[in-house]
């Protein structure tokens, strides 16, 4: 085995993995706070409740410091696992695809740039099969950072319609909640089955388009630019501050066409579509760790959209989107930013790891 001198796919997904890790940890709080903005059901007339300040300041109050970092490993590892499985299939389908292109081209000719519909065609496929293998720890991680805090508005109105305060109930109510990883898990087995571990998976399939719009427009716009510029090198690379703006913009574009889904997905995996149905269906709110659905049947995102719809109009698509926005933008920029330096610590890894396979005896 030879030297490494240039990454392969795993290298790739390597330094995609850990770049993206990076941003996102940065970012983290508003992670949170535009998780549960996302998640929280309200009427029209209450949206004015779910600013990103009134949610980070609500969990200051309610969770403290710590309250930020809910389920901060288990979105690291998803984080992980996700973006090493997209940059791996990325890379994989895109460098095949291009030797397909090259062994057709005559010989001498120089290569042309992927076509923005290739582009897409490529991130979809790639975002398709990464969502497959990575959502379970995804769905957990969603509920972790979530917690208890939709029960909170339940359990406030309860009260006050228990004047009598009964303390059975009261304790009944504030069971304990065991929020670790396993601890999640067994609680979304218990009550959607092991399927319920793939919530989401149809509009995250779906959602396939925005890593694809992303990456497809980020390589668009950049070999475009460095046409422009002159430089037709293979292995050309843009500043990093023309990549921070290229990416933020590519980024904001993906978010604004998908995020209705987005915010479906979410509700889903958190359960607060069940409790929206339980709701309209004036049937009992669905209980911790025991079954949800006793027919099997699961809320589409095209029924949660449709209930948002109905009750805050057009613009209930959209709750949570600035924090969305600003969050993804942030993250993009810097991955995109910092990738190169994480491609050049990969490919020290993978050195490393070649010397330390060499001196074995």
């Amino acid at each position: 085995m030879s030297k490494p001198t240039q990454l392969t796919p795993f290298g790739y997904a390597l330094a995609g993995a850990l770049g993206a890790c990076f941003s996102n940890a940065v970012v983290y709080p508003l992670d949170i706070v535009k998780t549960r903005i996302q998640a929280t059901t309200v009427d029209a007339s209450e949206t004015e409740k779910l600013s990103v300040i009134r949610v980070l300041l609500r969990i200051l109050k309610e969770e403290g410091i710590s309250g930020y970092y809910r389920g901060f490993l288990a979105t690291m590892l998803n984080t992980f696992s996700m973006q090493y499985a997209y940059f791996f299939f990325y890379s994989f389908v895109r460098t095949s695809y291009i030797k397909r292109l090259a062994a057709r081209r005559p010989s001498g000719s120089a290569a042309a740039p992927l076509s923005t519909a290739a582009e897409l065609g490529l991130g979809a496929v790639a975002g398709a099969l990464a969502q497959i293998f990575t959502i379970p720890v995804a769905v957990i991680a969603t509920r972790q950072q979530i917690g208890r805090s939709l029960d909170r508005p339940n359990l406030k109105k309860t009260s006050k319609a228990a004047a009598d305060g009964s303390k059975t109930e009261k304790a009944e109510t504030e069971e304990e909640y065991d929020d670790s990883f396993l601890g999640v898990a067994k609680e979304i087995i218990a009550e959607e089955g092991v399927t319920g571990l793939w919530l989401g998976i149809k509009p995250g399939l779906v959602l396939t388009v925005n890593p694809a719009i992303t990456y497809g427009m980020y390589e668009r716009v950049k070999s475009v630019m460095l046409i422009a510029k002159g430089d037709t090198k293979a292995n050309a690379k843009l500043s990093p501050w023309m990549a921070f703006t290229v990416g933020a913009l590519s980024k904001a574009l993906a978010t604004v066409v998908t995020y209705p889904y987005i915010m479906a997905k979410i509700r889903i995996q958190a359960r607060s579509a069940d409790v929206e149905e339980a709701q309209e269906e004036h049937i009992p709110l669905p209980q911790h760790n025991k079954p949800h659905h006793k027919s099997g049947h699961h809320v589409g995102a095209l029924t949660v959209l449709s209930r948002v719809w109905r009750r805050q109009g057009f613009l209930g698509w959209y709750q949570g989107m600035g924090a969305q926005l600003i969050k993804a933008v942030i993250t993009q920029a810097l991955l995109f930013m910092s990738k190169d330096q994480f491609e050049h610590w990969a490919l020290a890894i993978m050195v490393l790891l070649y010397r330390l396979r060499g001196a074995k005896p």
